[in-house]
């Protein structure tokens, strides 16, 4: 395997994002997001948090749902970030990552490509391609969080800065097995809008599934522990997480990327 091979298709994704039409109307559609949630949630919510009327009912209801960490940051900006990023940011990788090869197949560029560079190198190159997009946009969102919460308290902009690393870091590693996932998904499917829907059936049907069965068959539900996202509900008030809640996303990743080289191989171009 070539990493400069791998490298120059990881180059090519960042390209297809930053440097085309397409990929610009994307990335504006983001901002707008983001925006709306900035200006209506991040900032709003801050005072609301912090106003001696409601501090106690929030800070009862966050106890409740295991959210007390949070409300006792003094970066309060990157509390209610944490919260939005850390479901949203999955979410979006499904969608982000959902046409790694599948596309190329379809118009049979695959085959093209497969004559310059091993189909492992495609593949690895497409995942990291994409996981450096999210990592980017990540980073993006929380420098701006960032600036939100410096313009409110100057004094907590170093903090800010090391927990917006920390938070940085948190989130790219749990994105890591979803787009693992779509990779897997792109070799089995027909087209990236059928692969958004097998993933929703996954997390939906196929949850459903080994939960009913783990009534009779209690050692079926380590199965679940192969869905990306497992762990979300563990680290979600960054209170008492372990090493193995960040281990998972990456053995998670490692093994739906084995299981997408051998699926890759083993089919037609």
């Amino acid at each position: 395997m070539s990493l400069f091979r791998v490298w120059q298709i990881t180059q090519f994704e960042l390209t297809r994002l930053f440097a085309t039409k397409r990929g610009l109307l994307a990335l504006a559609a983001f901002a707008m997001v983001w925006f709306m949630i900035f200006k209506y949630l991040i900032a709003e919510a801050v005072p609301f948090l912090s106003g001696p009327m409601f501090k106690d009912i929030a800070r009862q209801v966050a106890g409740g749902i295991g959210f007390q960490e949070l409300i006792s940051w003094p970066e309060a900006e990157f509390a209610i970030y944490w919260v939005i990023s850390l479901y949203c940011f999955p979410l979006f990788s499904l969608f982000v990552s959902s046409d790694q090869t599948v596309g190329d197949r379809q118009r049979g560029t695959l085959r093209f490509l497969s004559l310059r560079s091993t189909r492992d190198e495609i593949l690895l190159g497409r995942y990291l391609g994409q996981l450096l997009i999210v990592a980017i946009l990540i980073v993006s969102t929380v420098l701006a969080t960032l600036l939100i919460m410096s313009y409110r308290d100057p004094a907590l902009f170093s903090n800010g800065l090391l927990l917006g690393l920390k938070l940085s870091i948190q989130l790219t590693l749990i994105s890591m097995p979803f787009i693992a996932l779509m990779a897997f998904l792109n070799i089995v499917t027909s087209s990236s809008r059928l692969s958004i829907v097998m993933a929703i059936l996954l997390f939906t049907l196929g949850s459903a599934v080994i939960a009913y069965f783990a009534h009779y068959i209690p050692f079926i539900d380590v199965l679940f522990y192969a869905f990306p996202g497992e762990q979300i509900a563990d680290v979600a008030g960054q209170k008492n997480t372990f090493f193995v809640d960040w281990l998972l996303p990456v053995v998670q990743s490692v093994g739906w990327l084995f299981i997408s080289i051998v699926a890759l191989r083993k089919r037609a171009l």
